[in-house]
């Protein structure tokens, strides 16, 4: 949804060919952000592992896992809060300045909170996590720091459905992390945390953005804002709504929590049992299952607004697309792990080796385990996105927090000798487990008084924007 007039299109006529357009529109241009955003992360990788030996990649790529699982749980929420409020507000012709305001405070407490507890918590995080390097804790501190005003910008620009400048905003950040590595290649700079550097000053100067996003917005459009602020004032309603939301939210966040486990912490369980060097193979493993959901972002972003307009329509053949949607989302999921599990068996091995250098020496089981995860877990998002649509976010994000407590006690359990193994099975047994947990939920929906998002609410907003920006950064 480009604008209010493709909303209310969309609402009317969520089933229709205007739905069908404005859905589709939305899916290609987030698809073609998000593929550029994964492709330079890739190659950010890419040329990092043939520039670092196999324990400083290693080392980079535990860095990598940390800071995005932090910022995710830290800032992911806000993000959404900050952009259901706004959008809501917008719907209402109510100024946005009350949530943006709230949103600043929030976001800046979190900021304040990690700075505090990064420093009280230095040596186990220098000395454990980090292998003892001072240079990756500060580009840890920092990147999570600046990770808060990159978020904070995310949630605006959504909140607006502003989704051009969104994806501005994170190319750039991909872009700019890439361009520290290049230069590190080329000889202008040289080393790990010259690499690493990346990851601290990506999130900062992709803000740039925000300045244009800003400028961008017309005369008349302030004029209006400015008039809706004059006769609303003193009005305190969009800041007291927030809380009518807080139930989603919070379950937002255990699903977002729980993705962040599946996705980033099998590298960090690694380190542990096999070293640091293990932990840039499984790392790379598991890109074939991480790669693919990036991509897959621009379908889970888009296709739950299409299915929350279908579920609350009153036309008798909602239903009826809602379900045929989901299934052909989820054909098409297995169409493409088909395919992948094809170019596996014939040449799996060789094109990681082509991909990540020839450092590690990759089995065509690993790679098929993980393909078959990877399929799993796309179906998986498929279904709760549905989920999510029937204003069943709580029973789902039980299910969530379930499957990421069986894949840590899994994983650090020996019930397999070999690590990296463990948790190749670990991540697809785990995915199959939340696809059924997920499917039962869809196919029998039960009624949550809290969970429903009923027509107008700050709920309904919640949840056609909660499948933003799913990042990784």
């Amino acid at each position: 949804m480009e604008s209010d007039e493709g909303a209310t299109e969309d609402r009317s006529d969520p089933g229709g060919v205007t739905g069908t357009r404005e859905y589709s529109r939305k899916v290609g241009l987030l698809t073609i952000g998000v593929g550029l955003t994964g492709l330079l992360t890739y190659v950010y990788f890419f040329i990092a592992s043939y520039e670092l030996d196999r324990v400083d990649y290693g080392e980079l790529t535990v860095l990598w896992s940390a800071v995005f699982i932090t910022v995710s749980t830290l800032y992911r929420p806000v993000d959404q809060l900050l952009s259901r409020q706004i959008a809501e507000n917008v719907e209402r012709g109510i100024p946005e300045i009350g949530p943006v305001r709230v949103a600043a405070k929030i976001q800046a407490s979190l900021a304040v909170g990690f700075a505090v507890i990064a420093l009280l918590l230095r040596d186990p995080l220098q000395n454990g996590l980090l292998a003892g390097n001072e240079a990756l804790y500060w580009v840890f501190v920092g990147a999570v720091l600046f990770y808060a005003a990159s978020y904070y910008a995310r949630g605006y620009l959504a909140g607006l459905q502003r989704f051009g400048l969104f994806t501005g905003l994170i190319l750039s950040e991909s872009f700019f992390r890439t361009l520290t590595v290049v230069l590190v290649a080329v000889g202008i700079l040289s080393g790990q945390s010259m690499v690493a550097l990346g990851i601290l000053v990506a999130p900062l100067l992709s803000l740039l953005v925000v300045p244009f996003a800003i400028g961008r917005r017309s005369r008349k459009q302030a004029a209006e804002v400015a008039e809706r602020e004059k006769e609303t004032e003193g009005d305190e309603e969009s800041d007291l709504s927030m809380a009518h939301g807080a139930g989603f939210v919070g379950s937002v966040f255990l699903i977002m929590f729980s993705e962040q486990v599946f996705l980033n912490a099998g590298p960090l369980v690694v380190r542990g049992i096999e070293g640091v060097a293990a932990a840039g193979f499984i790392f790379n493993i598991l890109m074939i299952a991480r790669a693919p959901l990036q991509l897959f972002q621009a379908v889970s972003t888009s296709i739950l607004p299409h299915l929350t307009a279908l579920h609350h329509s009153g036309d008798p053949e909602s239903e009826r697309e809602f379900k045929r949607s989901v299934r052909n989302v989820n054909l098409a999921v297995v169409a493409f792990t088909a395919v992948t599990a094809v170019v596996v068996i014939i040449a799996g091995p060789k094109l990681m080796q082509l991909a990540f250098s020839a450092k590690f020496t990759y089995g065509r089981l690993d790679l098929l385990i993980v393909t078959a995860g990877m399929g799993l877990y796309l179906a998986a998002v498929t279904l709760n996105q549905a989920c999510l649509a029937q204003g069943q976010a709580r029973r789902a994000s039980v299910r969530w927090i379930a499957c990421a407590a069986f894949f840590i006690v899994w994983t650090l359990l020996p019930f397999i000798a070999n690590g990296n193994l463990r948790v190749e099975i670990g991540f697809t047994l785990t995915a199959l487990i939340l696809m059924v947990s997920l499917f039962l939920i869809y196919r029998s929906p039960r009624g949550i008084e809290e969970d429903l998002p009923l027509e107008g609410t700050p709920e309904q907003i919640e949840t056609r924007l909660a499948g933003l920006e799913e990042g990784a950064p």
